[in-house]
Parts: C-alpha cells; sequence; structure tokens
C-alpha cells in the first residue's frame, strides 16, 4: 500500500539507510516493547545459549556441531561425516534448500526476524547495550549531533570498547565450531608462537564481527544477504508477512479528541510513525512488503501499544498475506505449499535412510603400483595390495582381512591392524594364490574387511599373474 504522501513508488528504487546523494542513513531506532518483542528476545537468548554451550557438549566423545574444512572434519549432533559421505551432504543440502523455500513461500522472512544470528545478536546484545550506554532514540540522535566533549568521547569509548569486547568472544567461539573447542583450548593456554595462524584468525573475524554490528548493522540485511534478495522471488499473495491492513488504516489522519473517525471516513490509523520509529531498518511498513523488512514484529507491538491507547482494535499491522488483507479471509494452506511440504518429506526420508544405512567403515582396496606379481616358494603367485579403511565408530576396530572368492591366502605385513576410531588407517597385505587357480593374467577377487569375526565392508580388487 502506498503512502499517501507518495505520488509513485519511488521509495522502491532506493533503499531507505542512503539518501539520494548515496550518503549513509543512519538509523536510531526505538526501544521497542510488547509481546512479540518479549517473546522474540526470549527466542534470542535461548538460541544464543545453545550456540555458547554447543562447542563444550560431547557426545561419544565428539563435540556436538563442529565444521573443521581445513582438516575435512564435520560432526553433526555427535555423529562425524566424511569426504566419503557426500551422498548424504549432498541430500541433506538440498532438504535444507527445500525446507528455505518450502518455509520463506509459507511464513516470509520469520527466520530474518527470528533466528538469523545476524539479528540475534544485532537486537538482544548490541541493540541493547546501545540503548543502556547512549540511551533511547532521541538522546542518540543528541549525541550523534552533539560536538566532541568529554560525555560524548567517553559514551563513545565505552560503548565500542563492549563492542569489540563481545565480538572477540562471539569470533572465540566462532572458531570452536571451526577447529574444535580442544583444539581452541590448547591454542589460548600454550605460546602463541605456537599458533599463529589461529590467532590471526581470532584477531581477522573479531574486527569482521565489530565491524558488522558497530557500523555496517542492518547493511548485511539489505545489502549483503543474499536470502533477502531472493525473497522477491519466492514470496506471493499467499505468503504470510508483517502486513498493514490498508483497509481499515486509509484514510490516515491524525486522533482528535471526541471524534467518530469511521462516520468521517477516516481510518484507523492516526499517522503516528511509532511503526517506523521503532524500525530497526528504517522502512514505512504501511508501504507495503520491501526488500528491508525483516519481520522482527517490533512495528505491530507499537501499532498494537497505540491501538489500545486510542481504544482503536489492535492488529491493524499484523502477521498476514497480501491476499487475506484484500479478501479480508483467513490463512489456509497453499497447493504450492503443500508440494514443497510433499517433497521436503521425501527428502528428509532418504536423508534417514541413508543416514541410519551408513556404513559404518569403508575400505578402498589397491595393489602397489609398479608392481605385478611375485612368485613364491610352493608355485604360489603373490600380489602386494594397501587398504586403507575409514573407520567412523567411536571405538578402536581391529581388523582382519579375508579373500571371500576363496582363491587365495591373505599374509598381512606387519602386526595386527587396528584402526584407531574416527581415523583413516592403512594396511599392507600380500594375497597369494597357487599357479593352478589362476586361469587368465587377471583374475577379480573380493576382499572381506572383519573386525571381531563381523564383516564390516567387502570391496573387489584384480589379481595379476603370469599369462597363460
Amino acid at each position: 500500500m502506498q503512502n499517501k504522501d507518495e505520488s509513485s513508488d519511488s521509495f522502491r528504487d532506493r533503499l531507505y539507510t542512503i539518501d539520494e546523494s548515496g550518503k549513509r542513513l543512519w538509523v536510531f531506532a526505538k526501544n521497542p516493547k510488547g509481546r512479540l518483542t518479549t517473546a522474540r528476545n526470549i527466542t534470542g537468548i535461548l538460541l544464543m545459549i545453545f550456540f555458547f554451550s554447543a562447542p563444550f557438549i560431547k557426545i561419544n566423545g565428539q563435540q556436538l556441531l563442529l565444521f573443521d574444512f581445513f582438516r575435512r572434519t564435520f560432526v553433526i549432533f555427535g555423529v562425524q561425516f566424511w569426504p566419503q559421505d557426500f551422498n548424504l551432504f549432498f541430500i541433506g543440502m538440498i532438504a535444507m534448500m527445500v525446507f528455505i523455500i518450502l518455509f520463506t513461500v509459507t511464513y516470509g522472512r520469520i527466520w530474518c526476524g527470528w533466528a538469523c544470528p545476524q539479528t540475534i545478536f544485532m537486537e538482544v546484545v548490541f541493540r541493547r547495550i546501545e540503548y543502556w550506554i547512549d540511551g533511547d532514540t532521541h538522546r542518540q540522535k543528541d549525541l550523534d549531533a552533539a560536538p566532541w566533549n568529554a560525555d560524548k568521547i567517553f559514551r563513545r569509548v565505552l560503548k565500542h570498547g563492549v563492542f569489540y569486547l563481545i565480538s572477540f568472544i562471539i569470533s572465540n567461539y566462532f572458531l570452536m565450531y571451526i577447529m574444535g573447542s580442544d583444539a581452541w583450548t590448547h591454542m589460548v593456554t600454550e605460546s602463541p608462537v605456537n599458533h599463529l595462524p589461529g590467532l590471526a584468525g581470532m584477531a581477522i573475524f573479531s574486527f569482521i564481527f565489530y565491524f558488522i554490528f558497530s557500523w555496517f548493522r542492518e547493511q548485511v540485511c539489505t545489502i549483503v544477504c543474499p536470502y533477502g534478495r531472493l525473497q522477491g522471488v519466492l514470496l506471493d499473495r499467499e505468503t504470510v508477512v508483517i502486513s498493514y491492513d490498508y483497509n481499515r488504516g486509509e484514510e490516515r489522519a491524525p486522533l482528535r479528541k471526541g471524534e467518530n473517525r469511521s462516520e468521517i471516513k477516516k481510518g484507523d490509523c492516526i499517522d503516528c510513525h511509532q511503526c517506523v520509529a521503532v524500525c530497526p531498518t528504517g522502512i514505512d511498513i504501511r508501504n507495503g512488503t520491501q526488500l528491508e523488512c525483516i519481520n522482527c514484529a517490533c512495528c505491530i507491538d507499537a501499532c498494537n501499544q497505540v491501538m489500545l491507547r486510542t481504544g482503536l482494535k489492535p492488529g491493524l499491522i499484523r502477521y498476514a498475506s497480501e491476499k487475506m488483507i484484500a479478501d479480508k479471509k483467513p490463512w489456509h494452506y497453499t497447493v504450492r505449499s503443500g508440494a514443497y511440504t510433499i517433497v521436503l518429506a521425501l527428502l528428509l526420508t532418504a536423508f534417514g535412510y541413508f543416514l541410519i544405512s551408513r556404513n559404518p567403515v569403508e575400505a578402498t582396496v589397491l595393489r602397489s603400483p609398479g608392481m605385478l606379481f611375485q612368485e613364491q616358494e610352493g608355485g604360489e603367485i603373490s600380489n602386494l595390495y594397501s587398504v586403507k579403511v575409514v573407520n567412523k565408530t567411536n571405538h578402536d576396530l581391529p581388523l582382519e582381512i579375508r579373500d571371500m572368492s576363496g582363491l587365495g591366502k591373505v599374509k598381512i605385513i606387519g602386526n595386527a591392524p587396528v584402526i584407531a576410531k574416527q581415523s583413516l588407517g592403512e594396511v599392507v597385505f600380500f594375497l597369494l594364490m597357487d599357479r593352478e587357480k589362476l586361469t587368465s593374467s587377471k583374475t577379480e577377487v573380493e576382499i572381506g574387511i572383519f573386525s571381531g569375526g563381523k564383516k564390516l565392508d567387502q570391496t573387489r580388487a584384480t589379481f595379476v599373474g603370469p599369462d597363460k
């Protein structure tokens, strides 16, 4: 719905936080209060508790969540995934993409306003500190325009010092998700000389987080984040977003004491601009769905409070679809959302099946390069092999190598092999066959990997012998 003061949709051609000359317009959002804001803050606190505690939670000796790209170690809820599990990763990524599409088509950008780390840290932590040090919106504007006196310098140094300290803490926890909490503990307790790359990463991440939360702020959502750009493609008339009910609100006009607004054809919107004052991205929700809106619900709480004080019905701004507002009909589940749900359920089922049926041990057998065969005493022919074994379990595995084809026998070089838990090991062995059993120069054999008499994996290899 277009603002009555606008003669065109020119507001859609620019960002609210950038003026016509391209200069940054700072957003001094008013401190919101209300039922939805309280619920969002509680949700943010619970998610932050999970974020700060997850690196120290271990399941079967594994960190709850770990994404070590350098060592290609990925742990999700205590289950370690290897490069050999790429099929699981691929299915999981597709399921996640479909879930994002489904959720956005149905509920808009609730993720952005309620669960996105950028929003949680910005609105629940950094902006709260800003209110505590600089005051509410009017005090912040006055302080920004004031000359650099002792009070302003003190508040700026205090605020940015606290901002950097919190950014430093966040960066440390962020590193724990990448390198692991145990490796992080060694890094911060041992000599800095031994961990220069890790400490450099800590400094870089600290500066990045400080820059984002102290200066870049809402620009992350409107300029950088691709999800915000995608919503224009994903949303439709039946998507539930934060909407202004223009049927009720128009025509806007200030409130006069004792007037009956319906008789004089005035809408419920008293044009108080409280919805704009509390918006963390600086938009006017009355203009309709916009790129900058993150569905944080601050405008809903602000408008409802005004409605209650003026004796009008709350809900002028609420979660609703464009169709619900235009047709004055209740929300219902759409065919498209149902189709996405079915696809998502099938993908999650397939992901669960592959996850449950995942082989805990994977083996790859290779003949030693540069060697054909050797003739042994007694007329036997031998080939030298190496088998690489990935042990995905949480306990050490003593291994036994068997020839499942029954054509030969296995002779392991060295001591009985034991593959450590969650690691990659290699076993070298000879496969010996009687010359009489060889019918060609190349024979396909099946190699079985056993532990404690239980077959863990089976793979195929080629045995090379003399020409017949």
